[in-house]
């Protein structure tokens, strides 16, 4: 697996591909509406990333960027199979990994200062905890963090946070986050919770982690998201995801698809021994009317970006 995160123009997310199947992305790029891929690495990185934008019957130009403005380069190829290795090169950090083409500095023009926050101390306190709260919980990108920073202390008289502004603070903290993360060794527990999620939904049940805001939202949406043969559901909303960053456990809420209270109970054991499989202990105690409660939970999740 290499460890990066392909978008495709069309929308598409795809999350530590293969060689294979980056080169199968690569080869597939061309036709309208799908005619580049952008990839980053794992975890996000501010401005560093490779892409490459192909039109069917044309050659295929490709970028990079390390960071600073001045390390951004572009270079041309003939073959798909040519740009898939050298994107897979790049996305492993392969010595000489863009040896074979002739890259090109790009003068993408002078980068604007940002103006440091003007903000009181404690708001400058509250948006950082809010940020960092968000971060904690691990699924947000850094342009939702952005986002979110930008959009945090908004009233009606005043928009104290500017879009350049609210990047620069999310990267920031992104980074200490990154910093963080690189000392954690094996598997953590959230990325046991996902194994035991991807068991789940292989068996025929809907799984999904950090699914909208809340339980009534939740409730209303779950049953669009399960394939024709899923017999039921699992899941957590992002209120529950900052309850596990807090250290209060993880509510999983459950159920099954036909309504019976007879396939819930059996839709909670199998939740309740797949977490098991993992290593991760629940408190559960039958009732299929109560939730279950992954605990105790170290909550570090990985950022992805």
């Amino acid at each position: 697996m290499l460890d990066i995160v392909v978008k495709t123009e069309n929308w598409e997310r795809h999350v530590r591909v293969t060689a294979d199947e980056l080169t199968a992305l690569v080869r597939r790029i061309g036709g309208d509406g799908d005619r580049f891929l952008v990839l980053q690495p794992v975890p996000d990185l501010p401005d560093v990333f490779a892409q490459v934008w192909h039109k069917t019957g044309g050659d295929y130009t490709l970028e990079h960027r390390d960071g600073a403005a001045d390390r951004h380069f572009e270079a041309r190829a003939d073959e798909p199979e040519a740009v898939a290795a050298v994107l897979a090169g790049w996305a492993a950090r392969a010595p000489g990994w863009g040896a074979v083409l002739d890259w090109s500095p790009l003068d993408m023009g002078p980068i604007p200062e940002v103006p440091p926050l003007s903000l009181a101390d404690h708001e400058r306190e509250e948006l950082e905890t809010r940020v960092r709260e968000e971060l904690v919980g691990g699924y947000a990108s850094r342009a939702q963090l952005a986002e979110l920073a930008e959009e945090y202390l908004v009233t009606k008289e005043r928009r104290p946070v500017s879009r350049e502004q609210a990047q620069a603070l999310a990267d920031r903290l992104w980074l200490q986050r990154v910093a963080e993360q690189a000392d954690w060794q094996g598997e953590t527990d959230p990325e046991r919770l996902t194994r035991a999620f991807n068991a789940l939904e292989a068996s025929g049940l809907t799984a999904r982690e950090d699914f909208t805001c809340c339980r009534s939202c939740g409730q209303a949406e779950i049953g669009g998201e399960g394939g024709p043969g899923a017999r039921g559901f699992v899941y957590f909303h992002s209120q529950c995801t900052e309850s596990a960053a807090a250290g209060h456990g993880l509510m999983l809420l459950y159920g099954g698809f036909d309504g019976a209270t007879e396939t819930t109970a059996a839709v909670g054991r199998e939740i309740v021994a797949a977490l098991d499989a993992v290593g991760l202990r629940t408190e559960w105690d039958g009732d299929p009317g109560r939730a279950i409660t992954v605990t105790p939970l170290d909550w570090r999740r990985r950022l992805i970006g």
